[in-house]
């Protein structure tokens, strides 16, 4: 199993910045790839960014140009930098960590974000 917590979220004004971390524990030696999702009240969760193992990123159109996924394998941490925030991001922010040979994914408890004036 792996265990997942994240933070770094908060309340940012419109064209600010947050980065949120997610930190791994657990069976990490068999994690092929970990990715952010966030869920905004009465939505369903969609997907932000994902990076894996070889450091290959994806990213929603929502997304590109804006957010950056990054990690640092030394400390199982997983970041993604948020710039030029707007109302419409504001969500839950969750983090998911997907697993070799398996559909398995393990999920963090997530950390709100929200952008307001």
């Amino acid at each position: 199993q792996v265990q997942l917590v994240e933070s770094g979220g908060g309340l940012v004004q419109p064209g600010g910045s947050l980065r949120l971390s997610c930190v791994a524990s657990g069976s990490i030696a068999n994690i092929r790839a970990m990715a952010w999702y966030r869920q905004a009240p009465g939505t369903e969760r969609e997907f932000v960014a994902v990076i894996a193992r070889n450091g290959e990123t994806v990213y929603a159109d929502s997304a590109k140009g804006r957010f950056t996924i990054s990690s640092d394998d030394a400390k199982n941490t997983v970041t993604l930098q948020m710039n030029s925030l707007n109302s419409e991001d504001s969500a839950l922010y969750f983090c998911q960590a997907r697993m070799r040979g398996s559909t398995t994914h393990y999920w963090g408890q997530g950390t709100q974000v929200t952008v307001s004036s």
